[in-house]
């Protein structure tokens, strides 16, 4: 049997050769993303679903206070994102985040932060085939719902199965979309605010001051508002994980990573305050139908609902192809290190297919568990995957921290991007994410979250750590 190259974002002191990828000799994923695909995958990134529905439940519970809420938040992604930026632009690799924990940290911390975030992925994607579902019955009555999620998960199996340029076809689309809509409402939004929308009045302060205050809620409020915004910003991540695919990694990654603050700035919190300043906080519609949906039928916008709810569809459907996408390169990535079952590293046509069939059937295998056992089995899951995303950037700051380092001494010339402030943001990010731990375990809704998610990551690290041992002793 022939001897197996290392794959390219296999770290230096990978294991091997027990880290071969399971692929062909030679085998690679492909470079098929243009660049205009990585910018509006990063730019429509930052748009999904729970932005455009999730965001009433934390309106309706810190009130006018979300603006504050969505801009610590943003800040802290932003921190992250930078980190990440500076990690990828320096060693752009399909496995991201993992790779430059395994790089940082040790092979037992890219093997828990890789699988912990391929099963976040997988299970998220069965959920927004749940949630496109749902719009799809309700326009078409009486149709089940299970069907069209598996329409769905064939549609973008299929797509990712074919070549990278069909994932990133469709997301350019999807976020040329989406970006124009937020786009809309946000011009829409600041025409009414100033009184020169026909129809319209300007509000004035009424809705941020009346009706109890900026802070109705007071800190318990702002600190809900707060918990439900940090987990909006997920998805972010998956433009690093594209970039090593795409035609100039370094080039692109470092573009997106530079253009994430005003990003987040007009789109979240933008947005947050156009709704906030329009419609009353106590408004039912708020949670009930949408932020968006109930700001535009306030100013009397015709067919408003239907227009989000396509809008939110196609968000729905953008983040199950960005998922199945993102799960099917980390667990490649992962393979390639020696660090999962060899059979999903397998490469064709540029294309870990094993993997992004591997991924989409788990995340339908969720669907079905949401409708055979959702009060238990599928609860058990969601709460898993609770406060996931904040594990993943623990291990992002932790490998920044010592990576940084480590390029200053042996690469200065990779530090393309560069983390500001350095180290005392990092510090900072990680107190802050500390600070959010300990308001997950205050609120009794979020405790559960953070338990089973603790539990996971106790799981993967103690299983890393094993596969670690295991191969040192068999490297001696």
């Amino acid at each position: 049997m022939s001897r197996t190259t290392p794959a390219p974002d296999a770290p230096a002191d990978a294991p091997s050769p027990a880290a071969a990828p399971a692929a062909e000799p030679g085998a690679s994923l492909s470079h098929g993303l243009k660049q205009r695909h990585l910018s509006m995958i990063a730019l429509g990134g930052v748009i999904g679903a729970g932005l455009f529905v999730g965001s009433g439940t934390a309106i309706a519970a810190a009130g006018p206070g979300i603006v504050i809420a969505y801009a610590l938040s943003g800040l802290l992604v932003m921190l992250v994102m930078r980190m990440l930026g500076e990690m990828a632009a320096a060693n752009p690799a399909s496995g991201s985040f993992s790779v430059h924990a395994e790089r940082a940290i040790g092979p037992w911390a890219g093997f828990t932060a890789g699988w912990s975030f391929w099963f976040l992925l997988s299970v998220a994607v069965g959920l927004e085939g749940i949630g496109a579902a749902k719009i799809m019955t309700g326009w078409l009555p009486g149709t089940p719902e299970w069907a069209w999620v598996a329409l769905f998960m064939v549609l973008f199996c299929g797509t990712n199965l074919a070549a990278v340029k069909n994932f990133g076809e469709f997301e350019f689309w999807f976020a040329a979309l989406k970006v124009g809509a937020i786009v809309l409402f946000l011009g829409i939004g600041v025409l009414a605010i100033a009184g020169v929308l026909p129809g319209a009045d300007a509000p004035g302060t009424t809705h941020l001051t009346g009706d109890g205050g900026f802070l109705p809620n007071g800190s318990e409020g702002l600190i809900v508002g707060l918990l439900a915004s940090v987990f909006a910003y997920g998805g972010l991540e998956t433009v690093t994980i594209a970039a090593a695919e795409s035609e100039h990694p370094v080039e692109g990654v470092a573009k997106a990573v530079r253009t994430a603050m005003w990003r987040i700035a007009l789109f979240y919190v933008g947005s947050m305050a156009v709704v906030v300043t329009l419609v009353p906080w106590t408004d039912k519609a708020v949670v009930e139908v949408g932020p968006y949906v109930a700001t535009l039928d306030a100013l009397e916008i015709p067919g408003a609902g239907q227009i989000m709810n396509v809008v939110v569809l196609v968000a729905l459907l953008s983040a199950m192809n960005a998922n199945i996408y993102g799960a099917s390169r980390m667990a490649h990535s992962l393979v390639a290190r020696g660090q999962g079952p060899k059979a999903l590293g397998r490469i064709s046509g540029g294309v870990p297919r094993i993997a992004v069939l591997t991924s989409s059937a788990f995340g339908f295998l969720c669907v079905l568990l949401s409708y055979w056992r959702p009060d238990d089995v599928f609860q058990w899951l969601l709460n898993m995957i609770g406060a996931v995303i904040l594990v993943v950037w623990v291990f992002i700051a932790a490998s920044q921290l010592v990576l940084r380092r480590r390029l200053q001494r042996e690469a200065p010339e990779k530090l393309v991007v560069r983390m500001w402030a350095y180290p005392y943001l990092t510090w900072a990010a990680l107190a802050a994410m500390a600070a959010v731990f300990v308001l997950m375990a205050r609120e009794p809704d979020t405790r559960v979250q953070l338990l089973s998610t603790g539990g996971l990551t106790l799981f993967l690290a103690a299983a890393g750590f094993a596969r670690q041992r295991h191969a040192a002793r068999r490297a001696g």
